[in-house]
């Protein structure tokens, strides 16, 4: 086999991946002949496959034992007729081991609700496994194995380096057959409007993700894990060449609260209501074509009012990074950290201009001072709390200056059944404010079973009159 000298291969690539890793600049080009179509890729399956794991993640409840079933299991045991065994739910999916030391991520919906998880290795080797942290909100968990030590890892790459047209690998265990390679492309990047999760910048790829996958990676060309296998878009429930994977940079992000000893990921507060940009606003502004964010309101005691920030402004870039809308200004806001400034750039009566926000968590201020609603009243079974900058970015509502947010809910207990549902604001009951949860709980309590709730939910405010 003859390679030209002028030009670098793709197979140049791959045999570079066999003794050690490709250049960090590394060009990209067409395969010229049919020597090079007929590459293969086990190098990098070779390098990187022992680090993706199969995640099983199972929950057992035990209903309430009537007084008969009592009497059988005392004599006869659990396994005697009449026991009542439990309902199980059972999940699959695949992760990723991203340090030696037994970290595997893998995505949050595979052990959501789950209370024991196993992890196989790709030598058949299983450990029971932690949930070191979990986060709904990107869709990504951490897991430690317990007992493992010295284990193959893979490293996280660049996601932001990526390009449309690069070639990836997603690995992972489709349908539970087993470890299964798939290749294709990456088909698209800043993917929003999905649907999946609060953060949606996802990377699209045509790379073949089915059920299994989830939790599985997506590596590039230098065997470096770009992206965590998510999602994909079916109407058979099989792979239809359109799949997404959380981007490396959020799933850092991540990683790097749960080694820090997180209980949560701690994001940023711009304390700022935003809305897309669409053609209307785009014609009134001056602007060539829709883009960026439009600022609809400002927190006064925010970072945002801090910097200067008003209503009316566009906001084009952070840190040089454009942004399109809500989602994709989010995740470029979260990847800046809580520490330092963001550099924001903010199109204001047809001048552009730099403004540097100060980034720093929400405060919780004043403390949550959670109320959990008493039997026999209409929030029994709902946690109130008082609403903070915090709790608002939580529940991903707005924010006010003060007042009570129904923060958990049980969806069988009372509340859920009345229609109550998380992130509802209690503005008023019996008529009287409700400025914290103190105050909730005298109105609750004298309200003698009768009462008429006024809930703002989502902007849209409402009164509901609930009796014994």
């Amino acid at each position: 086999m003859r390679f030209s000298p002028f030009r670098l291969s793709i197979v140049a690539v791959v045999l570079a991946l066999g003794v050690g890793g490709a250049t960090a600049q590394t060009q990209r080009v067409v395969p010229e002949s049919k020597a090079q179509v007929q590459l293969s890729f086990a190098p990098i399956v070779r390098q990187t496959a022992g680090a993706v794991v199969n995640v099983y993640a199972s929950r057992t409840e035990r209903r309430q034992s009537t007084a008969m079933e009592e009497y059988f299991r005392r004599f006869f045991g659990d396994d005697a007729p009449g026991v009542p065994r439990g309902r199980s739910q059972r999940s699959l999916g695949s992760g990723v081991i991203v340090d030696p030391s037994g970290l595997v991520i893998t995505n949050n919906h595979v052990i959501e609700n789950m209370n024991e998880v196993k992890v196989a290795l790709a030598d058949r080797r299983e450990f029971e496994a932690e949930i070191v942290l979990r986060d709904s909100r990107t869709d990504i968990a951490v897991l430690r194995l317990k007992g493992a030590t010295n284990l193959q890892a893979v490293e996280l790459g660049d996601s932001e380096s990526l390009q449309v047209g690069d070639i990836v690998l997603a690995i992972g265990n489709p349908f539970g057959v087993g470890q299964t390679v798939t290749q294709g492309i990456v088909s698209a990047l800043a993917r929003t409007q999905v649907g999946i999760s609060d953060y949606q910048f996802f990377i699209q790829t045509d790379a073949a993700i089915n059920p299994g996958n989830s939790g599985g990676a997506l590596i590039d060309m230098n065997g470096r894990v770009v992206g965590i296998n998510t999602a994909i878009y079916s109407r058979s429930g099989g792979s239809i060449g359109i799949g997404f994977a959380v981007p490396s940079s959020m799933v850092r992000v991540v990683l790097n609260s749960a080694k820090g000893g997180a209980q949560n990921v701690v994001r940023p507060w711009l304390g700022a209501r935003l809305q897309p940009v669409d053609g209307d606003i785009a014609t009134g502004l001056g602007l060539e074509r829709p883009t960026g964010v439009l600022v609809t309101s400002v927190y006064e005691k925010g970072p945002a009012a801090e910097a200067g920030l008003k209503r009316g402004d566009v906001i084009l870039a952070v840190d040089g990074q454009p942004v399109d809308n809500p989602d994709s200004f989010g995740y470029r806001f979260t990847l800046k950290g809580t520490q330092g400034q963001a550099p924001l750039t903010v199109l204001r009566g047809g001048k552009q201009s730099m403004l540097q926000v100060r980034l720093m968590p929400p405060p919780e201020v004043p403390p949550r001072d959670p109320l959990r609603g008493s039997a026999r009243t209409p929030f029994a079974g709902a946690t109130l709390v008082n609403i903070s900058p915090a709790v608002a970015d939580e529940l991903q509502i707005d924010v006010a200056d003060e007042g009570v947010v129904i923060a958990d809910l049980d969806e069988r207990s009372v509340a859920g059944s009345i229609g109550f549902e998380k992130g509802d604001l209690i503005v008023a009951i019996n008529g009287e404010r409700v400025p914290s949860t103190k105050e909730a709980e005298r109105l609750i309590g004298r309200a003698g079973g009768y009462w008429e709730i006024t809930v703002n939910r989502g902007g849209r405010v409402f009164t509901t009159v609930l009796g014994r």
